[in-house]
Formats: C-alpha cells, sequence, structure tokens
C-alpha cells in the first residue's frame, strides 16, 4: 500500500486499497428454502411467518426469521438472528448449530446449505 508518511493522518490510494464490491442486503430467501423437498423434509410456516424446515428424522432444522429470531434479553434467544441451521449430534459426536444475521445474503447461506446437504447420506 502506497503510504505518504511526511503529511499528517493517513493518505493512500483507491489503487493501493484494491478495492471490491462485496455481495450484501438479505436477497431471496427462496434460494435457500427450495433446496429442501416436500418428500424429505417438513416446511412449517408459523403466525410470524418465521419457516421452520426440519429432515424427516429430526436430526436437522433451518430455521428462518426474516424479522429476527424472537425473544428477549433475559431469554435464550438472539433478535439479530436470521437463520439458523442446526444438525443434532450423536452419542459419540457431537452436532452443531450455524446462525447468520438477517442482512446475511441468502445466497451465503444457500451455499452452506447446498454443501451440509450434499454431506448427509441416507442411513
Amino acid at each position: 500500500m502506497a503510504l505518504n508518511a511526511s503529511q499528517p493522518g493517513f493518505a493512500t490510494t483507491v489503487a493501493a486499497l484494491r478495492l471490491r464490491s462485496w455481495k450484501l442486503g438479505p436477497g431471496q430467501a427462496m434460494d435457500v428454502i427450495d433446496q429442501f423437498s416436500h418428500d424429505d423434509f417438513t416446511h412449517i410456516v408459523d403466525d410470524r411467518a418465521d419457516v421452520h424446515i426440519s429432515s424427516r428424522d429430526g436430526r436437522f432444522y433451518l430455521g428462518y426469521f426474516p424479522n429476527g429470531r424472537p425473544g428477549g434479553a433475559d431469554e435464550d434467544w438472539v433478535t439479530g438472528e436470521g437463520w439458523v441451521i442446526a444438525v443434532t449430534g450423536t452419542a459419540k459426536v457431537a452436532g452443531y448449530r450455524i446462525a447468520f444475521g438477517t442482512d446475511t445474503p441468502a445466497e451465503i447461506v444457500a451455499d452452506v446449505v447446498t454443501r451440509i446437504l450434499a454431506a448427509s447420506r441416507p442411513l
């Protein structure tokens, strides 16, 4: 990065910063939701218009909360969460939980879901 130390403050050039365009904004939730067939997954839309999807065996869960996940400060809920993905573990291996904010681009969440579904297999 080009830096001019002879002047007070910080100075550089746009070229030196290598500015990029980044995907921002929530995008289209259906990019995520459409990956789940009604044959293999249960879909529920609740009274807040939040979407809940679970595998038939109950080990996979995806929650979509367009206005943030409900709950107060004294609860174990985080109001800034827009997406929650959870996979239940087994007796020998722990499961995991992934959360994304309400403004996380749906395309990014869709890519994560694609990888998770690709790694699953019937028993």
